[in-house]
């Protein structure tokens, strides 16, 4: 602006210069003011321009900087990730062992009462053994009219003898059998203890790994400067899910045709409004509504605690198990037909691909992956490429 005011003077001056009689000196003094003005316009412009390279370069640097943080970012969440799993795996472990110690303990039990009941069992013997010995031998012996009655008696006293040894047999199994026991219990519960102790450490490792990722996400989202910036970062992180979808199907393809598995997948067209939710938990975002600018959200998002099971809508298989910028880790799962659902967002995932799951099946646990601040799980349903309205497929609850 300062430059044309500049030029203008030029003009009016040289104007007046020729339509009247000014005196050279004036002339000289008024086109030496425009040339003093005109050098400080191009100082201004210079630095103008060296002001724009250098917003370039900061440009150029901040956007490396993101992309090498979203790198870190995935690094630290896939660390989680493998925390989480091993978490998972010794929670299983401690379920199975306190059923283990469970089935023990009713062991114990009726062993006991069994050992109990032969101690019953033992004392009668020793009564019935009491009163069988008033019997006179001597008498027995010498009195031959009653030989019968001496070999009935006779038969009567071997057939307890035999009877009482073996209970007391019976009785030192039932024993070495609890003693037995009571040795697996304790061995159990040292195992117990143990993974008890596992569970802790990787408890404190997790969290340590959770405050890495937010305090980089922190600083991941100081690149974000503007809403266009957002947008573009939504739409590129939507061609990523979908190039990643495209390039799961070329494999699995490639993995069928290879692969001397046939699996038989029908679809979701007959399960329109029959399908199970993914997760327990509040619907907060809208499939269809405005997420930023003109882009839209193309699933839902569940509001749910980290580390509660994603379940998997329908039979199908695994296609896709990875960490993905802006949905962290995700797992898509064939259903046939063109028919994919997408889980995003997850701490761990617990299948791998090729797995084939049915509906139900655990395959993730609810994360804050793809730099989320809250825990959630954001789920998507597609037929050939195109995002569907899950509100229509999910049963409801």
């Amino acid at each position: 602006m300062k430059s044309y005011q500049a030029i203008a003077k030029y003009r009016c001056a040289l104007k007046c210069f020729l339509s009247v009689k000014v005196p050279a000196i004036c002339l000289f003094l008024v086109l030496n003011s425009i040339s003093i003005h005109a050098q400080d316009e191009r100082e201004d412009l210079k630095d103008i321009q060296d002001l724009i390279a250098q917003t370039k370069s900061q440009l150029a640097s901040n956007l490396e900087s993101s992309e090498r943080i979203q790198q870190e970012l995935k690094l630290a969440e896939l660390e989680i990730a493998e925390a989480a799993t091993k978490l998972n795996r010794t929670d299983q472990s401690l379920l199975k062992v306190n059923r283990d110690i469970k089935a023990l303990r009713q062991e114990k039990t009726q062993t006991e009462n069994l050992i109990e009941q032969q101690q019953t069992y033992l004392a009668n013997q020793l009564k019935s053994a009491y009163m069988a010995g008033s019997y006179d031998y001597a008498k027995l012996l010498f009195n031959q009219d009653k030989a019968g009655t001496l070999e009935r008696v006779l038969t009567y006293y071997q057939y307890l003898n035999k009877a009482r040894q073996n209970q007391i047999d019976d009785f030192k199994g039932l024993i070495a059998t609890l003693d037995k026991v009571r040795t697996e219990l304790s061995a159990k519960q040292v195992n117990l203890e143990a993974l008890k102790q596992t569970q802790v450490s990787q408890s404190k490792e997790l969290r340590d790994k959770q405050q890495t990722r937010f305090q980089k996400l922190a600083v991941l989202n100081k690149q974000i400067e503007s809403d266009q910036a957002r947008v573009k970062r939504l739409e590129q992180q939507e061609k990523d899910l979908l190039s990643a979808i495209e390039r799961a199907e070329l494999a699995a393809k490639r993995a069928q045709a290879s692969s001397n598995v046939d699996i038989d997948l029908s679809g979701l067209t007959k399960l329109k409004g029959q399908l199970m939710l993914p997760t327990p938990g509040k619907i907060e975002r809208l499939f269809g509504k405005r997420r930023q600018g003109q882009v839209r959200w193309k699933g839902v998002v569940f509001q749910t605690t980290a580390g509660t099971p994603v379940s998997a809508v329908a039979e199908g298989q695994v296609l896709y198990a990875d960490w993905l910028k802006g949905f962290g880790l995700v797992v898509i799962v064939d259903h046939g037909d063109g028919y994919m659902s997408v889980y995003g967002r997850n701490q761990a995932v617990l299948k791998n691909v090729g797995d084939v799951v049915r509906a139900g099946d655990t395959i993730s646990l609810v994360g804050t992956s793809g730099g989320q601040t809250r825990a959630s799980l954001y789920f998507e349903l597609r037929h050939k490429g195109k995002a569907l309205n899950p509100s229509q497929w999910l049963r409801r609850s």
